[in-house]
């Protein structure tokens, strides 16, 4: 099992204690902290849960902990408001002790969004545990602080984690063996925000999924079962992809974790995917999964780097045909330059200028505040020669 703890001092990754672990002292404390015989709520999501709620029961069984478990429908179309009060309400009946009865979100990011939210606001902050089971809700969603659900701005127009807090879990707890159990176009989903840290901070994390990305779907990040034993291959390229993921996100969220400053190399392919995700989100069939909207943000964000001179063609040929080894999309016939004059006009709205992170070398990004659009028109118009 892979723990990390994210409290509201600065989260830093412990040394490793072997391949798989972030030890430290502190969790184990906190966890034991947490350990009570009262009446912890269990938060779960509706899908992939076939094999693993008797396992969990048993655990609380054993130690002699009352449940209550409430099984929510956490898709991002019912990311919202009305789903945290439902959750508050039952918090509010169950009657749990406000600082050491946890509710636990066992599910993918949008489950850890909306019951960290309704957390945050219940009695001003009750005690929240991560238990991600989807990779995005592992190397994404588990680290850091925010909290969210969806807004409808205006009738049939939703905006993106428009309400939201800042609320640390107590305690997150990862464990690999639950991404064994996830579709090939969930583990993509997910796949697409380690993509994210490889191209704006490490290029190791990208030769890593350059050469391995296909495998690491493949096999659902665990130890690829046609691997010599002796392969470094075998278990370590997984193992360290995610190792890497968290580490580099942490990095750039640890001191900045309130987002007192805006300007975030994180915001990496969520400068353009939010519209159209909530564009789409309501679609049915034509309905995009979070990473699959961001993956598409990041292609065209790479082309529009290298439209502008900032990115070498070697570089943005090794992005985009990396992740369609990874299995994501690349393109996005709904991505227009109307779609792109909106996002920006979101983006400086609310981000007091541009701040627009583009990768500028192989593994490395910067931030931008002069694009225009007719680099933008450009850059669709090769992206679209490119990938469609």
């Amino acid at each position: 099992m892979l723990r990390m703890r994210t409290s509201s001092h600065t989260p830093r990754p412990s040394k490793c204690a072997d391949d798989e672990t972030f030890a430290s002292s502190h969790i184990e404390s906190r966890a034991q902290q947490l350990h009570t015989t009262g009446s912890p709520m269990l938060c779960r999501m509706e899908a992939g849960w076939v094999g693993v709620e008797t396992a969990i029961e048993a655990y609380f069984e054993h130690h002699g902990v009352t449940t209550k478990l409430l099984v929510l429908p956490t898709t991002e179309e019912n990311k919202n408001m009305e789903l945290v009060l439902k959750i508050a309400e039952a918090i509010h009946d169950l009657g749990i002790d406000r600082r050491l009865d946890p509710v636990i979100a066992i599910g993918g990011g949008v489950c850890m969004d909306i019951v960290g939210f309704a957390a945050s606001i219940y009695r001003r902050r009750t005690p929240y545990v991560r238990v991600p089971t989807t990779l995005m809700g592992y190397v994404d969603a588990s680290v850091g602080a925010k909290t969210g659900v969806n807004f409808e701005a205006e009738p049939g127009v939703w905006k993106k984690n428009k309400l939201g807090a800042y609320l640390p879990p107590a305690i997150t707890l990862l464990d690999r063996s639950f991404l064994a159990t996830l579709d090939e176009r969930q583990l993509a989903n997910g796949a697409a925000e380690i993509v994210k840290m490889a191209i704006v901070k490490d290029p190791e994390l990208l030769d890593l999924l350059a050469a391995h990305g296909p495998e690491l779907i493949e096999h659902k990040f665990q130890k690829n079962p046609y691997a010599s034993a002796d392969a470094w291959e075998a278990d370590d390229a997984a193992s360290r992809v995610l190792y890497l993921a968290i580490e580099t996100m942490l990095e750039e969220l640890a001191p900045n974790l309130w987002e007192d400053s805006l300007e975030r190399l994180v915001d990496f392919g969520h400068v353009f995917s939010m519209e159209l995700e909530m564009a789409l989100v309501h679609q049915g069939d034509e309905k995009l999964f979070h990473g699959e909207a961001v993956a598409i943000d990041m292609a065209f964000s790479s082309v529009l780097a290298h439209v502008r001179g900032h990115l070498e063609s070697e570089t943005l040929d090794l992005i985009l045909q990396t992740m369609r080894g990874l299995s994501l999309p690349v393109y996005h016939e709904r991505f227009d330059s109307p779609l792109t004059a909106e996002a920006i006009y979101e983006r400086v709205k609310f981000s007091q200028g541009q701040k627009i992170p583009l990768p500028a070398a192989h593994g490395a990004a910067r931030l931008y505040n002069d694009v225009t659009q007719e680099e933008m028109d450009a850059a669709l118009a090769l992206w679209k020669e490119m990938c469609a």
